[in-house]
């Protein structure tokens, strides 16, 4: 029998046993009580509540602007919903970097207000010392290497990210460190696919692709992408698994025609 199959509830261990007995893990983003709802019930492993929703729910132009508080909004009504998956929530931006006391209060605030299950970093060797400290309360850490969004403005660009062997040999150590310090699992973000591969076999640790080929461990996307709500975002790793922008559309627009043509509501749909 599967891991997946027979457990109530996914924790770190969980992820920890499916990777040792090679089964896939899966992981898609949530933002809200009614969607993670819908996602949790469907049988997924990980919801993350990404800073993603800087620009899926709130329609900035990168994860950067999105506060601490917000976060908290999004990762509460998520957890309200979710009854198996584990749920892990980004930390924002400006909230660990560069100052471990000031990431350590976030981790905990994220804990203690939105009861979360784990909390997600980007970087390496540069955030050690905020890892360490959030780790030391007890909390649960998932890195996140290769393309980073919130670096970029010192990237200037969303292309392929460790394609120079410097870069290369930079993730693999930093994949290594996170691992060493205690992380429990790493997303890895754009990285080419025989890289990625190679991480996932040199830890021991899940190791979560988002563009980085079928090598790794589990994979993750975007839900808004995934289900096709985006159209103005297209990457080669994201496979559309619906067009749910065209089929809204097509329900307000029948909406709208049948109230003006007074069709809605019916007799039936009166008191």
């Amino acid at each position: 029998m599967s891991v997946h199959s027979h457990i109530r509830k996914v924790t770190t261990h969980v992820l920890s046993e499916m990777k040792m007995k090679n089964e896939k893990i899966s992981m898609l983003t949530s933002y809200d009580y009614s969607m993670a709802r819908i996602v949790d019930e469907s049988g997924i492993d990980v919801i993350l509540v990404g800073d993603s929703a800087s620009n899926v729910m709130a329609g900035h132009e990168s994860t950067l602007p999105i506060t601490l508080d917000q976060m908290i909004y999004h990762a509460s009504s998520v957890v309200r919903a979710v009854k198996r998956a584990l749920v892990v929530v980004d930390m924002p931006f400006g909230t660990y970097q560069g100052n471990s006391k000031e990431a350590l209060s976030s981790a905990i605030k994220i804990m203690k207000e939105a009861s979360a299950d784990a909390v997600k970093l980007e970087g390496g060797s540069e955030i050690k010392e905020s890892i360490d400290r959030i780790l030391s309360a007890g909390i649960p850490v998932m890195g996140h290497l290769g393309l980073t969004p919130q670096s970029i403005h010192k990237f200037g660009t969303y292309t392929v990210r460790a394609t120079q062997q410097d870069e290369r040999d930079k993730l693999i150590k930093d994949a290594k460190l996170l691992e060493e310090t205690g992380c429990f699992a790493i997303v890895l973000e754009k990285i080419p696919a025989e890289l990625a591969t190679l991480v996932a076999k040199e830890v021991s640790i899940p190791v979560i692709g988002i563009g980085a080929g079928g090598g790794v461990d589990g994979q993750v996307l975007v839900i808004h992408d995934m289900l096709g709500i985006t159209q103005e975002f297209s990457p080669r790793f994201l496979r559309r698994y619906h067009n749910l922008s065209a089929e809204i559309t097509g329900a307000v627009k029948n909406y709208i025609e049948d109230v003006k043509s007074n069709d809605f509501p019916n007799e039936k749909e009166q008191y």
